[in-house]
C-alpha cells in the first residue's frame, strides 16, 4: 500500500494531497497542466520535502528518508542519458546505484523486456525518443527500485514514438511486481496503464479509486470534457474473429462484441466506452448495424454541465453510460428503475479496447 497525505505551500500555489493506493500496480495521477502531479510526485521521490504529512510504502514511512536510500526510481519527461555512454553503460550506471539492494530484476531481464538488445553499443545519439525513453526505464529499473515514478514520461514523444513505448510500459505493469506512480494529462496513457487513479485539481485530490470506479465519477468528466467520458469495463474474450476484426468480449452477464485482432480467446480486455457512442431504446429493434443490444435497467440520470444527460444503466451487472440530449430523455420518458435497450456499434469500441495480461 502506498499511503500519501502531504501539504506544501509556496507563493502562487498550494497542495494538499491525501490518498491511498494498493500496490502493485500502476498509480496514475491524473490532471490538466499545473494540478501539482509533478509536485506531488517529487515529494514521493524526497527530490522536495512537505511542509507537512508523511509518505509510507506499506510499513515503512518514506518521510524522513534521505532521498539517496528510498529505493525509489524516477523516469523524467526526458531520458536525461549520459551522453558519452552508449546504451549499456547507460544501464550499467543503474546497476551501480543499486549498491547492496535486493535485486529486483537483472541487467538481462531488463534488456530482453525493454527490448534493448540491438542497441547496447549505441550512444544516446542514435536514438530515437522512444528508445531513449525506454533505456531510462531500464536504467531506473536496474537500481532496484522498490518504487518506480515516471512524470509524463511520454510528453515529450510524438503519437507514433508514444505508440511505441506504451507496450513496454504495459510489459512492466504485468510482469514485474514493482509499483508504479504514474503522472499525466493524456486520459488514453491512464486507460491502457492504470490499476488506481488519483483525479489532482490546483493541488487538491478530488477523486480516487480503481480506474472502472473513477471513470463514472462526475470529477473526471470535468477535467476529459463530455467526449472522453465513459464506463471504463474488463471482460473475456470468448470468440475471435481474426477475418473481420472483431471478437466477443464476456462482460458481466452480457457479451460485447468488439473492434480487437489478435487477441486469444481466454484473454482479458479492458474496454472503455464512451458515453456519446451508447444509444437507448426503450423497446427492441430491428434491421439496423448496431452490433450490440444489450437488456438495460436505468439506475440513475443526472444533468452534465453541457446541457446534456448522463443515464447511468446496469448492463448484466456493470455499470454503462449514455449521454442524451435533454429532449432525447422527455421523448423516453425515461426514469429509475426503467427497463431500456443499450445500443453500442462495435465500431465504437475501436481505439478503445486493450489487453491486459492474464494476472491483471
Amino acid at each position: 500500500m502506498l499511503q500519501v497525505s502531504v501539504v506544501r505551500k509556496r507563493p502562487g500555489f498550494s497542495l494538499e494531497a491525501t490518498f491511498a493506493a494498493p500496490t502493485p500496480g500502476v498509480i496514475a495521477l491524473f490532471g490538466r497542466s499545473g494540478s501539482g502531479k509533478t509536485t506531488l510526485v517529487n515529494i514521493i521521490s524526497g527530490l522536495s520535502a512537505p511542509d507537512a504529512g508523511d509518505i509510507r510504502l506499506d510499513e515503512d514511512v518514506l518521510t524522513d528518508v534521505p532521498v539517496e536510500r528510498r529505493r525509489i526510481g524516477y523516469v523524467f519527461q526526458d531520458a536525461r542519458l549520459f551522453p558519452h555512454l552508449n546504451v549499456a553503460g547507460n544501464l550499467r550506471y543503474g546497476e551501480k546505484r543499486a549498491r547492496a539492494a535486493p535485486q529486483v530484476i537483472g541487467f538481462d531481464e531488463v534488456v530482453t523486456l525493454l527490448g534493448l538488445t540491438q542497441f547496447l553499443q549505441r550512444r544516446p545519439r542514435e536514438l530515437s525518443g522512444g528508445e531513449r525513453q525506454r533505456v531510462a526505464l531500464g536504467r531506473a529499473l536496474l537500481s532496484q527500485p522498490r518504487l518506480l515514478l515516471l512524470d509524463e514520461p511520454l510528453a515529450s514523444l510524438d503519437l507514433a514514438r508514444r505508440e511505441e513505448v506504451l507496450p513496454y510500459l504495459e510489459a512492466l505493469r504485468d510482469h514485474l511486481a514493482i509499483p508504479m506512480v504514474y503522472v499525466s494529462h493524456q486520459f488514453d496513457e491512464v486507460l491502457r496503464l492504470a490499476t488506481h487513479v488519483v483525479l489532482l485539481e490546483a493541488g487538491r485530490v478530488l477523486a480516487q479509486g480503481p480506474l472502472n470506479e473513477v471513470s463514472l465519477r462526475p470529477e473526471l468528466q470535468s477535467i476529459v470534457g463530455p467526449d472522453l467520458v465513459g464506463a471504463v469495463l474488463e471482460g473475456v474474450v470468448t470468440r475471435l474473429d481474426s477475418d473481420n476484426g472483431s471478437a466477443d468480449l464476456a462482460v458481466g452477464r452480457g457479451t460485447l462484441q468488439v473492434s480487437l485482432r489478435d487477441v486469444p480467446v481466454g484473454s482479458r480486455v479492458r474496454l472503455q466506452l464512451l458515453a456519446r457512442d451508447v444509444i437507448l431504446a426503450t423497446q427492441p429493434v430491428q434491421g439496423l448495424s448496431v452490433r450490440n443490444a444489450l437488456a438495460s435497467t436505468v439506475t440513475a440520470i443526472s444533468n452534465d454541465d453541457y446541457g446534456a444527460v448522463l443515464v447511468r444503466l446496469d448492463v448484466g451487472g456493470e455499470t454503462v453510460l449514455a449521454r442524451i440530449t435533454q429532449n432525447a430523455l422527455q421523448a423516453l420518458n425515461l426514469r429509475p428503475g426503467d427497463a431500456v435497450w443499450t445500443l453500442v456499434k462495435a465500431v465504437s469500441t475501436r481505439g478503445h479496447a486493450f489487453r491486459l495480461a492474464s494476472g491483471s
